[in-house]
């Protein structure tokens, strides 16, 4: 017993859910059969089989293939059935002559294989003449060979293709990332409008229909309003038919709908690859129904094969030519990072090679420390954010984006100069990255009308409505930069990898330097120590024996040779303090720090009360606020803060009223010390001497001293890991930094 497919009615809720490979029905301009690959056994048939058998199909459901093209038809195709590969696009057998007695027409037999069975078109022949195809694929060919651009090679396809075909319009159809569409090239008569550069909506031909464009390359709809034609099975019905490669499928009656809003009666539609993937369509259309027949199909099949092939060696020679200049900008950039050393001034330095190596429009060289920029960039402040946010993310190698706001959302602040971005990673320890920006690129998109999809009243719900204009529609587009090309992101990665060689072996060079200078200091540490030591004893004995011949013959010398004898005595006092000093310098190089937790308002009360005596006339103001904690050896840090608090106490005896602060607070990782009075100050231009040993920015004779006090504090602080620095204005007074590791407890 036979009956009807029991495929389910499209789903015109949602063009993406609509099951057009499965539709249940095939257009009238031909019969199909699908029969069984192992025994020829009619399973599912079209319902105007009658019309070449004379008999109803139901008959001949479950029955031998003989039943419908007789045993010498089945003996004479059975070896190339068999050679049928399954997934393979449909084949033209040979043309046959088939129907009632005296009613015979030609079919063009067309078959492949799918899911274990025989898919057989009989589609009816078309008499209207047509070009032969040979010389038109040979003009194509010529044509594309002298197209230098892809609007040149889409223009030239859709001319070739219209003038085989007879349609009133062709269009060559790229689709994007997001399934939109849009025109590139046209011919076309005056029955039908122009869409050349018109955007086509994702949603005019959904994802699955995409999906079948991929895997079937040809679609032919010869009349809009055709009646469809059920497909018959035989019981018991298992699945429905898949038609996916059919070429008499039928189509989704709301395409349909969109081909009559469009005036388009007839249409085909062929597939152009790239890589296996849909890059576009060959699309015709015509005013009036139109019948293509198979061999012109197959043609224009080959039409898109040459249109990738050609677009794919322009895009190759386009690419090489970029990879050549890129590969010249960077064999320069690579030469001045390895003459200079220093990756960042060899950069910036070249700041033209550095923008034109991957056509960006400003760049910038960021790390924990610094930030340098060279032409149009964000600011420094939003530069540093987004390094934080690559970092962050994990993105310490490469990232490239032409729409850096739609995953950084704050870089909408700075489209205008960075809505593209290319970055490499430079540093897996911080957020150091060299970064290309490029502007945004404002477009006006024309749509193919309101790219909007209504929906319409229908029961259960509401379905899927297509738009009924196609009058340009203006859509300005804003957030995107030109995309990165492939050569250019391979590029920077390449820098990347030099740069951080060039890192890696200026490391290396500090390595070893720091290994030599360790050893160095070492050794004069030791000499300076002995040194130090040695001199000592004889410079006591100078005191010993001035001090014990001024007060055995003080009687007999007269007051030019006291004044010499106490000369001896004080120069040899004071170069045994220096020796003093210079031995504690030295020790300090070499004692463990032992780190504890140290209140630094203690310390600085104990050295405070310390430093003047009960019965000084002197008026000194101490401002001395709450100081956070701070890990770290009370001994040493005793002598840093002495030493500055000491000088401070020195420096300011001149004024009447001396006002001496000492402040501390928390900034970033760090704890800050600051000692400010109102003295004598410096000169800011010999800043840098200020802690180095023996250095002193005063005459002895008026502020005594050895000029190692501020190199002690710059060891201690150093040994700590922390940093010291000084502001000073001459005769308004200094202030000395000094910074420590931030404690955590």
């Amino acid at each position: 017993m036979n009956s009807t497919d029991t495929t389910e009615p499209p789903d015109l809720m949602s063009c993406d859910r609509e099951p057009i490979h499965i539709p249940g029905r095939i257009q009238p301009q031909g019969v199909l059969l699908a029969v069984d690959f192992k025994d020829f056994t009619v399973r599912q048939a079209s319902e105007n089989l009658h019309t070449i058998t004379g008999s109803p199909t139901a008959d001949l459901l479950g029955g031998p293939l003989a039943g419908v093209i007789g045993e010498e038809g089945v003996r004479h195709l059975s070896g190339r059935l068999r050679r049928l590969v399954s997934g393979e696009r449909p084949e033209c057998l040979e043309t046959v002559r088939l129907g009632p007695s005296g009613q015979e027409k030609k079919y063009d037999l067309i078959a492949h294989r799918n899911n274990g069975k025989i898919i057989l078109e009989f589609e009816s022949i078309v008499t209207e003449e047509f070009p032969e195809t040979h010389s038109a694929l040979e003009s194509l060919l010529g044509q594309l060979e002298t197209a230098k651009t892809l609007a040149e090679l889409s223009n030239q396809t859709a001319a070739e293709a219209r003038r085989l075909t007879g349609f009133d319009r062709i269009l060559v159809y790229l689709f994007d990332e997001e399934g939109n569409g849009t025109v590139l090239g046209e011919d076309r008569n005056e029955n039908l409008p122009s869409y050349l550069g018109l955007r086509f909506p994702a949603s005019d031909i959904p994802r699955q229909a995409r999906e079948l464009y991929r895997v079937s390359h040809v679609r032919i709809i010869p009349d809009v309003d055709y009646q469809a034609v059920g497909v018959l099975a035989e019981r018991p019905f298992t699945e429905p038919l898949d038609l996916t490669h059919a070429i008499l499928r039928s189509v989704s009656p709301v395409h349909l709908e969109y081909m009559r809003n469009m005036r388009t009666i007839a249409s085909m539609s062929v597939s152009i690859l790239r890589d296996g993937q849909l890059w576009g369509l060959i699309s015709g259309h015509h005013a009036t129904p139109r019948r293509i027949p198979f061999t012109i199909r197959r043609s224009c099949d080959l039409f898109a094969k040459a249109f990738a092939l050609r677009l794919s060696a322009l895009e190759r020679t386009q690419e090489l030519e970029r990879r050549v200049e890129v590969r010249a900008l960077f064999s320069k950039l690579l030469a001045v990072m390895a003459g200079r050393g220093d990756y960042v001034r060899g950069l910036l330095e070249n700041a033209h090679e550095l923008l034109s190596f991957v056509d960006a429009g400003g760049a910038a060289v960021v790390s924990e420390s610094f930030c340098e920029v060279v032409g149009e960039t964000p600011t420094k402040e939003q530069i540093r954010e987004l390094a934080n946010w690559l970092f962050a993310g994990g993105h310490t190698e490469v990232f490239h984006s032409e729409s850096l706001a739609t995953v950084f959302p704050p870089a909408g602040e700075f489209g205008s100069t960075a809505s593209g971005l290319l970055a490499i990673g430079v540093s897996k320890l911080h957020a150091g990255y060299v970064m290309w920006f490029r502007p945004e690129v404002v477009r006006t998109v024309n749509w193919a009308g309101d790219p909007a999809k209504s929906m319409t009243p229908a029961p259960g719900g509401e379905r899927i409505s297509p738009r009924q204009s196609f009058e340009m529609w203006k859509e300005t587009v804003r957030g995107k930069s030109l995309s990165w090309r492939e050569a250019e992101v391979e590029a920077a990665i390449e820098l990347r990898n030099a740069i951080v060689g060039v890192v890696l072996r200026k490391a290396e060079e500090m390595a070893d330097l720091t290994a030599e200078l360790t050893r160095s200091n070492s050794e004069l540490e030791s000499f300076s120590y002995s040194v130090s030591h040695d001199l000592r004893a004889p410079l006591r004995h100078v005191v010993g024996y001035a001090e014990m011949l001024k007060d055995s013959v003080s009687d007999r010398l007269t007051e030019t040779d006291q004044r010499y004898i106490r000369t001896i005595i004080e120069s040899s006092e004071f170069a045994g303090m220096l020796v003093d000093k210079l031995l504690a310098f030295s020790r300090m190089g070499r004692m463990e720090v032992v780190r504890t937790k140290v209140d630094l308002n203690k310390l600085v009360e104990e050295i405070r009360r310390q430093l003047i005596a009960p019965d000084s006339e002197r008026r000194i103001t101490w401002k001395i606020e709450p100081l956070p904690p701070v890990r770290g050896d009370q001994t040493m840090l005793r002598m840093a803060m002495q030493n500055l608090m000491e000088n401070a106490v020195k420096y300011s005896r001149d004024r009447e009223e001396a006002i001496i602060e000492i402040t501390g607070h928390e900034e970033g990782k760090e704890t800050i010390i600051a000692v400010r009075d109102n003295g004598i100050g410096f000169d800011m231009r010999y800043v840098d001497k200020l802690f180095g040993i023996f250095q002193r920015l005063h005459r002895v004779e008026e502020y005594e001293g050895t000029g190692i006090g501020l190199a002690n504090v710059r060891r201690v602080i150093s040994r700590h890991g922390g940093r010291t620095w000084a502001e000073a204005i001459v005769g308004q007074g200094a202030v000395f930094y000094f910074s420590l590791p931030r404690t955590t407890t």
